[in-house]
């Protein structure tokens, strides 16, 4: 512990005493870029709000709640900040190792007797403070098929369980690989060592004494708390919702991994306590558990956009934190994806600086330039680049992706030519799948995953699923003998990890009828 502190004092020696006696970026700056990036990409919705020496200097909201409505975003939108929920669960962790209730070295079956890994070592020597680092062995997003598509019927012991079958990718505590199913564990760790529901003590311990009002999980009703920002994408040149609310909006497997929904007034008073904590605030958390949240424990890769962009040296995450150096300064920081909606929040501590995102629209570019331009504002903030040529850079990155990325020329594959391998099939840890004709189509059906159905198709030698919603389309490698496993991979390499088809080895059980 005392070299990841030593690791943190680096980090923080990094701030540079340029950007902390920078004069602060003026609206009309920080107009500048909103308005940019609004234009860019035609955003359904967006709120930014900026933090300066701790206090808010400046908020602003743009565009609709549900595109076309007329109702527009304010401070008080509710949007699912995704992601940044991860720091929400590692701090009332924190809360609960303060109060005594647990350790951060404390073996997660200590908690969670059930808890298995597919290494009987791992699984006994997996901390706590393990479930919140990225560095399990486990390949990127594996497992995350068990949280998304939304809604599925995956439940949390489903999670604990499956895990004992996901073959780790690299040794344990030996690299980084993002992952949500262990913070769902560790919201399972929390709702065991504090006697109560993980969505009850986020309650009780984060969102209550910070006094965030409008911040919400687990089940509530949309209408009855009201103000709630609709997913969106782009179609056709106009904004349409995707995956809109029900009225009752239920409670979800993935909660501690992403589930919490804010408005940008909660997220700005959820970063000046981080920020400028004032005395009850730390009490309510002492500087010792904000050190341990904030200490580096696992280096992350650094690309060559961060290497370009911002110098960037120093890169590593911490308990539901990423922690870099950008532009010799030191920031804190993390995202949030969901479909149709995205997070960030980026801190300066030592400048006690910091802004929000929170926008509804799949417009991952979008976040990527309001990111990169907000902070030059401080820490570079006589940069040249405007937030149009960052834009440009992705433009231009993006293109050649897009072009290796094009689905193959397909058609649907005939009953007859997959006739011995229709059936119903299992995964140890995703369940059972069926592939059976309907009419003249073989139709690919997951039990406990509703959205992902879709059609069997043939390119070529080779055959893929097309799915009905729209999610990323995957090849299917049938085997060759009765005895085989059927695999599965994205077609798109560079597709959301938590398309993770690559986990899934499934073995027939029967025909279909």
């Amino acid at each position: 512990m005392a070299a990841k502190r030593a690791l943190l004092a680096i980090g923080l020696a990094l701030a540079s005493s340029v950007a902390a006696a920078a004069d602060p970026p003026t609206s009309a700056q920080l107009d500048s870029v909103v308005d940019a990036v609004m234009a860019r990409y035609h955003l359904a919705g967006l709120a930014v709000g900026v933090i300066d020496h701790g206090e808010v200097v400046y908020t602003r909201t743009l565009g609709e709640r549900v595109a076309g409505s007329g109702q527009a975003i304010t401070n008080d939108t509710l949007f699912k900040i995704a992601s940044n929920s991860k720091a929400m669960t590692s701090t009332l962790l924190a809360r609960l190792v303060q109060e005594g209730k647990l350790r951060w070295d404390d073996p997660v079956r200590r908690y969670l007797p059930d808890f298995r890994m597919a290494d009987p070592w791992v699984t006994e020597h997996m901390q706590v403070g393990d479930l919140l680092t990225h560095r399990s062995g486990l390949r990127e997003g594996a497992g995350d098929l068990m949280l998304w598509p939304e809604p599925n019927d995956f439940t949390r012991q489903d999670i604990v369980h499956g895990l004992a079958y996901l073959k780790p990718a690299y040794s344990f505590r030996a690299g980084y690989a993002y992952d949500n199913l262990l913070y769902v564990v560790a919201g399972e760790v929390a709702a065991a060592a504090g006697h109560d529901h993980y969505e009850t003590l986020l309650r009780r311990e984060v969102f209550e004494p910070l006094g965030l009002a409008r911040c919400q999980i687990g089940a509530w009703n949309r209408d009855a708390v009201g103000n709630v920002a609709e997913p969106h994408e782009r179609e056709h040149d106009r904004n349409v919702v995707i995956n809109a609310d029900d009225a009752e909006i239920p409670n979800i497997t993935s909660a501690p991994a992403g589930g919490v929904r804010c408005s940008l007034t909660d997220m700005l008073s959820w970063a000046r306590n981080w920020l400028a904590p004032t005395p009850q605030q730390l009490q309510w958390l002492t500087p010792e558990q904000r050190q341990i949240v904030w200490t580096p424990y696992t280096p992350m890769p650094i690309s060559a956009q961060k290497r370009a962009w911002n110098g960037t040296r120093f890169y590593a995450y911490g308990y539901g934190w990423r922690i870099a150096d950008m532009d010799g300064v030191f920031t804190v920081s993390h995202t949030g994806t969901l479909s149709g909606m995205y997070s960030a929040m980026m801190l300066l501590p030592e400048r006690k600086a910091g802004f929000v995102i929170l926008m509804n629209s799949e417009a991952e570019d979008a976040r990527t330039v309001l990111i990169e331009a907000l902070t030059k504002q401080f820490t570079s903030p006589n940069d040249a680049h405007d937030a149009n040529w960052f834009a440009d850079q992705l433009d231009r990155a993006s293109s050649t992706a897009r072009e290796a990325a094009k689905p193959p020329v397909s058609q649907a594959a005939k009953v007859d030519d997959l006739r011995s391998q229709l059936g119903r099939w299992r995964d140890p840890w995703f369940g059972t799948i069926s592939l059976c004709p309907q009419g003249d189509a073989v139709r690919f059906v997951a039990a406990k995953s509703p959205r992902l159905a879709g059609t069997v198709m043939r390119a070529g030698q080779r055959y893929l699923v097309h799915w009905d919603h729209g999610d990323t389309d995957a090849w299917l490698s049938f085997p060759t003998d009765a005895k085989g496993v059927l695999h599965m991979s994205k077609i798109d390499p560079q597709a959301d990890f938590s398309s993770d088809f690559e986990d899934l080895s499934f073995h027939r059980e029967h025909g279909c009828g």
